[in-house]
């Protein structure tokens, strides 16, 4: 029976650690983001009219290629812009609300893109 217990435990904490990587960032904790939950979210939300992938034009004429994000912003700065909804000067751009795991997957994603990422 204790055996079964150890294992309900183990069971429970493993499993609360599947769901997102989370790393202590002096108080607050920070989620990791998946470039590849970041991609597939990047490409139902916004392929429509940003080019997306590391060549390629946009399909909306002066809509910014994301592989050129990283290069003309420090993309992690763009982390609280999209946690307090994107607005730009562009009417056509919809107004999007991110959960903050989506925004440390689409980050994750615009560093992968970029190049610009750690480990790149």
């Amino acid at each position: 029976m204790t055996g079964r217990l150890i294992a309900a435990v183990a069971a429970l904490t493993l499993g609360g650690c599947a769901g997102e990587a989370v790393r202590q960032n002096g108080t607050e904790p920070v989620i990791m983001g998946s470039a590849d939950r970041g991609e597939m979210l990047v490409q139902q939300k916004c392929a429509g009219c940003h080019a997306v992938e590391r060549s390629g034009d946009s399909p909306m004429t002066g809509a910014p290629p994301f592989r050129a994000m990283g290069v003309l912003y420090p993309v992690r700065d763009l982390q609280e812009a999209f946690a307090e909804g994107l607005v730009t000067a562009h009417p056509a751009m919809p107004a999007f609300e991110m959960t903050p795991t989506e925004i440390a997957d689409l980050i994750a994603y615009l560093e992968r893109v970029s190049g610009t990422g750690p480990g790149v």
